[in-house]
């Protein structure tokens, strides 16, 4: 098959890209953009306009015509044998050292992240494409400068990937002089190279949807894996997919997504940082929607625990995998009292999901794996998951909106931390690492936004700290200033410069201080990288 007319890649050539971007490969994305774009175009003008309501007042709720999808008794699709015990999950980039490392740390599943925690350069794209296939196959590996050497063990964990979300545009290829979806760009190249590879070798392929705001963007994601498995001619439902349930509009729409996907779902999962800048970004015009400092909003105020209950209950209602959030914590083996003292807390948290009746739970590095295996091997009791753990639970509208967040407050520390968080993860993202570690803890994308839709959040709404000061645009820049100056401190002259640290402040600037508020702290950055 030779690729359509009107197509064109501005990516510069990088090791692996005729292996990638082959002519058949090339097509497939392209057919898949031209059967599909216009309606994910559609799709974000919905997104748009229910930001245009619920600014002008309207809060979200329920779906009225969708009642009868929710009071109905129907299950998804049952899942393959080796998706019955996801109980530790891990996540990371698809850079070589880390799909090695994560593959053998022990977790049930690896998810490889094209999307918050890899910057999209274009190299990071197609090295990610041709190191999953090198993992797949079993040959992949790595030599770090110190000579250490890195190879796949016998004992790995299931391979899932996460695409794009439906906002995201791949920049580096036209289609008819448009630039074709990010989430069509790495699904296809995904599923051309490695759905039957993966089949072969007695697996599937196994995904992540991000971003989601409404089962319509579901059926859009479901349409798309009908089609493509026809025309890889692989049977339909072998394709699984987990949701992140991490914005705050699609928590209204738990059913009917799973719905949509009924055929094809590995179930719901509780993206909790992407949730809280969803929960900042929908209600951004609103005062009474206004947060406290981010460390004060934990899993135990009353609309993130009604979060976590609902999607428990609906997926085990349904028969679906009900997955926990992120521990973003990095061991600190530098200071053993810091260390203990997180790793409680990460203990608490996965005790927490385990009882909650979650089915697994996701952490940030291999050396969490077996903290966080220890409460859900307690819980399960030699089973495999929960999913014959039915909670009857009652969460109203109101319930998921219920914002309160007991003694909260803003303070300068939770200004500074916003502030030195957003640069610092920025100029990593800049300088093409989307994991970036930031005081002993694993960021990505989602936390950089908190923090960044926070700033904006209170200038907008001229909050005051708990210091007496208002925050305002001058405050938060001499913020930047002294944020830049603590980093100057630490590190040398060519280090600095060769960081990105200005080029970061100068974005978080622009994406926490601009008016009209700007969706995505990505669409700015990606103007600074190649």
């Amino acid at each position: 098959m030779s690729p359509p007319r009107s197509f064109e890649i501005l990516g510069s050539p990088v090791e692996g890209l005729d292996d990638i971007l082959t002519e058949e490969a090339i097509a497939f994305v392209i057919d898949l953009h031209r059967r599909f774009d216009d309606t994910r175009l559609e799709r974000l003008q919905s997104r748009d306009d229910r930001q245009e309501r619920i600014s002008a007042g309207a809060l979200p709720d329920f779906l009225p015509e969708t009642a009868d999808i929710r009071s109905a008794e129907w299950r998804v699709a049952p899942v393959p044998d080796e998706l019955f015990d996801r109980r530790v999950e891990i996540t990371g980039p698809t850079d070589r050292k880390t799909v090695i490392n994560a593959l053998n740390s022990g977790a049930r599943v690896y998810m490889a992240d094209f999307e918050d925690a890899t910057t999209p350069t274009w190299s990071n794209l197609i090295s990610g494409q041709r190191n999953l296939i090198e993992a797949i196959e079993g040959s992949i590996e790595f030599t770090s400068a110190e000579g250490r050497r890195y190879r796949l063990g016998d004992h790995l964990a299931v391979l899932f990937v996460r695409p794009r979300g439906w906002h995201l545009a791949e920049r580096h290829m036209l289609v008819d002089g448009r630039p074709v979806s990010g989430s069509l760009f790495d699904i296809g190249l995904f599923l051309f190279h490695c759905a039957q590879r993966l089949i072969d070798r007695g697996s599937g392929p196994y995904l992540y949807l991000p971003k989601l705001e409404s089962h319509l963007e579901a059926r859009l994601w479901n349409d798309v894996f009908c089609y493509a498995q026809d025309a890889l001619a692989i049977p339909r439902g072998t394709i699984k997919a987990t949701v992140l349930v991490e914005t705050i509009l699609a928590a209204f729409e738990m059913d009917e997504i799973l719905y949509e996907l009924r055929d094809h779902s590995a179930g719901l999962n509780a993206g909790r940082w992407d949730y809280l800048f969803s929960i900042i970004k929908k209600f951004r015009e609103r005062p009474d929607f206004v947060l406290p400092d981010r460390v004060q909003v934990t899993m135990d105020v009353p609309f993130m625990r009604a979060y976590a209950r609902l999607l428990v209950a609906t997926c085990h209602r349904r028969g679906a995998h009900a997955m926990g959030g992120m521990a973003a914590f990095i061991p600190n083996r530098r200071d053993p009292q810091v260390n203990a003292l997180a790793l409680d807390k990460v203990r608490e948290d996965k005790t927490r999901e385990s009882r909650d009746g979650f089915d697994g739970t996701w952490v940030a590095h291999p050396d969490l794996v077996p903290v966080a295996m220890e409460p859900f091997d307690g819980v399960l009791a030699g089973k495999s998951n929960q999913l014959n753990n039915r909670p009857e639970i009652n969460v109203a509208a109101g319930d998921l909106l219920d914002i309160r967040v007991p003694d909260g407050s803003i303070s300068e520390e939770g200004l500074r931390n916003d502030v030195g968080v957003g640069v610092r993860y920025i100029a990593s993202w800049l300088r093409g690492s989307g994991a970036a570690a930031i005081n002993d803890l694993m960021e990505d994308a989602a936390t950089a936004e908190i923090a960044r839709s926070q700033v904006w959040q209170w200038v907008h709404h001229g909050a005051t700290l708990s210091n007496g000061q208002k925050v305002t645009p001058v405050l938060v820049r001499e913020t930047l200033v002294h944020e830049l100056e603590l980093i100057r401190n630490t590190v040398d002259s060519d280090t600095y410069a060769d960081g990105m640290f200005d080029e970061a402040a100068e974005t978080f600037e622009e994406v926490a201080l601009t008016e009209p508020f700007i969706e995505f702290l990505t669409g700015p950055a990606a103007q600074r990288i190649d």
